[in-house]
């Protein structure tokens, strides 16, 4: 896809290490291949270096990756020390060495936390809990952020669109729907998305009623108080926001109607289906999800994935380090 060769393009010339927890995996193996032969990242793999030495040797590759082994890591104590202090009281010394030592997503997410990376790629083998737990206890929210969110960047030939929440809240309430606007709209202007919201809806500017559209309603407007800079309408049905013709009947005036490149759904079903019916019935490829929302990028593969998308997710997570964190 046009969209990757761009975002390598962007990465020339800068630094980037990027940690993938499950180094020994082969499906991260064939990606790790690939992101040191086309790209300028450095991926850091957690594991048995001798085991992924051989793997990648035979493969070809013998340099531009790092590996670190958990059980035998040179700043360990400083770690232990760092994640204690993060945690504040919730854990010991002797339960953070043990946890350090077991779970290889809490240490990729102190190594992002810590500095010595800029985000982490898991989830070919672990769980989306098992991911994303860690990074929400260390790496947390940005400031004016309550809940992380899950956005889907959708490409079919040059055409490039986000689509979000699909992927983590439920049933967002009028706050968490603004929250998530405005970082879908930051998650656009990382792939160069001209960001035009749409604030999505059965309803079109008052055409239709009751709670779940007073819900988008109120979400449209904080999002538009948060961030006036930011294009942003609703709500809006999904015909009014992407045809322009039914955006002239629908919503005249808008900045938005007949326009959009960010579509935002009311609730997790919603998005959730979209997202799939884009992919199946109409040709698009959907990477993600895309976390929005933390101090630092951490990205949650399926554990369906190929080494395919192990290698776009990092980039997008690469990506998101150089140009938004």
């Amino acid at each position: 896809m046009k969209i990757f060769e761009t975002i390598r393009e962007t990465l020339q010339g800068k630094e980037v290490k990027i940690v993938l927890p499950e180094g020994e995996e082969p499906r991260i193996l064939q990606a790790t291949k690939r992101l040191v032969r086309e790209t300028s990242i450095t991926p850091v793999l957690l594991g048995n270096p001798e085991k992924i030495r051989i793997y990648l040797e035979i493969e070809g590759v013998t340099e531009g990756y790092e590996v670190i082994d958990p059980q035998n890591y040179s700043c360990f104590e400083e770690m232990v020390a760092a994640f204690v202090e993060r945690r504040k009281g919730k854990i010991t010394e002797d339960e953070a060495r043990k946890l350090l030592k077991e779970d290889v997503n809490y240490f990729g997410v102190m190594l992002v936390y810590l500095g010595k990376v800029q985000g982490m790629v898991s989830g070919a083998i672990h769980s989306t809990a098992s991911t994303v737990r860690p990074a929400l206890q260390i790496i947390k929210t940005l400031p004016w952020v309550s809940r992380t969110s899950g956005a889907f960047l959708m490409v079919r030939g040059d055409e490039r669109y986000v689509f979000s929440d699909c992927a983590i809240n439920i049933d967002p309430d009028a706050k968490t729907l603004a929250e998530i606007a405005i970082n879908s709209a930051l998650t656009a202007q990382i792939f160069d998305i001209d960001p035009k919201v749409a604030m999505l809806s059965y309803s079109t500017k008052g055409s239709g009623f009751g709670e779940k559209v007073d819900k988008v309603v109120e979400a449209t407007k904080l999002a538009q108080e948060m961030r006036p800079d930011l294009a942003i309408d609703g709500e809006l049905q999904f015909d009014a926001a992407f045809v322009p013709k039914t955006a002239e009947l629908k919503a005249p005036g808008s900045n938005v109607a007949g326009q959009a490149t960010v579509f935002v759904f009311p609730g997790i079903e919603a998005g959730n289906i979209s997202y799939k019916m884009a992919e199946r019935l109409g040709g698009f490829s959907a990477v993600g999800p895309i976390l929005q929302g933390l101090n630092h990028p951490v990205n949650d593969l399926s554990r369906g994935c190929n080494a395919d998308d192990v290698y776009k997710l990092t980039l997008i997570t690469a990506s998101q380090a150089v140009g938004h964190y």
